[in-house]
């Protein structure tokens, strides 16, 4: 299933978003969208904004630069179904925001005909590029695009411009408890800990580790490992590896620049390890192995 052109113009960015409207059932506006300066009382959030979380100390700085410059950037908005002559944002409810704050009486808007689906999808694009989402938000977003409109793994890639595995590992974090959310909502953990988590048991005790001792997502991995291992009862202790398997992990290694380790286990089986420190390492591994099975 290939994404529809639509999905693919949105992938190139915000930029690009305003010269891109879908028909609407009364008068269509224009094809490049329309600018306004309208009363802020007339415009409203949307319920399909991604980003939840709001912190009025964030906000400080710009709400000081609207102050003194006005709001140099329109937000995108569409017409509202729901408030007579009123709007819904798209994209901008953080400027929204700070002029309320900077008691602006009116803003300059890009009125848009927009469905729900590309609402959520230049939502999603300018908060990511921004980097105004926490992890989880981010992946309620790309859950939310999944849930409503069927996307597969490799068109929310395609469309947001990030990694299939970008993808895959942030909607990883849903499968956390709420709590444990929570922590990477606020700040107190980072993705990569909290992906270290997922599906573990007593994931909050860990958690209380990493946030009193400052353990790195390396640390937290190898506590994981232990822990796992002692509620399992007594590890076993690792066969020694001989000069023919440590030969095989220094040609492992040397070929694709990352770390390979051979776990042995007992008679013939055991585990390949390969450790990479970023989304890209992950992605170049992924096509190595899928251009040897295929071709």
């Amino acid at each position: 299933m290939s994404a529809n052109p639509q999905k693919n113009r949105l992938g190139r960015g915000i930029a690009s978003l305003i010269g891109d409207v879908a028909p609407s059932a009364g008068t269509p506006l224009p094809t490049e969208g329309e600018h306004r300066v309208v009363p802020i009382e007339q415009v409203r959030p949307s319920h399909l904004n991604p980003r939840k979380d709001f912190v009025d100390e964030d906000l400080e700085d710009l709400t000081n630069s609207i102050r003194t410059k006005g709001l140099v950037q329109p937000l995108i908005v569409r017409p509202s179904n729901g408030l007579e002559g009123g709007f819904e944002i798209v994209a901008g409810e953080r400027r929204w925001r700070a002029s309320q704050k900077a008691e602006l009486s009116e803003i300059p808007v890009v009125v848009r005909d927009l469905t729900d689906r590309q609402l959520l999808e230049i939502a999603i694009i300018e908060n990511v590029q921004r980097a105004d989402l926490n992890a989880v938000e981010e992946a309620l977003g790309y859950q939310e695009l999944v849930d409503r409109f069927s996307y597969t793994q490799d068109e929310l890639s395609s469309v947001i411009g990030k990694s299939r595995s970008h993808v895959a590992n942030m909607l990883r974090l849903l499968k956390l408890p709420e709590d444990i959310q929570a922590f990477v909502r606020n700040g107190d953990i980072s993705a990569g800990h909290a992906r270290c988590l997922v599906g573990v048991e007593n994931a909050e005790d860990y958690v209380k580790e990493i946030v009193s001792k400052g353990l790195s997502v390396r640390d937290v991995e190898a506590l994981v490992q232990t822990g796992l291992k002692g509620s399992a009862g007594k590890a076993s202790k690792g066969r020694e590896k001989d000069a023919d398997t440590k030969a095989f992990e220094k040609e492992l290694t040397d070929s694709l620049g990352l770390k390979v380790q051979v776990k042995l286990g007992s008679g013939e089986n055991g585990e390949l390890r390969i450790r990479y420190t970023n989304f890209e390492q992950l992605d170049e591994i992924r096509n190595r192995l899928l251009k040897k099975t295929l071709g």
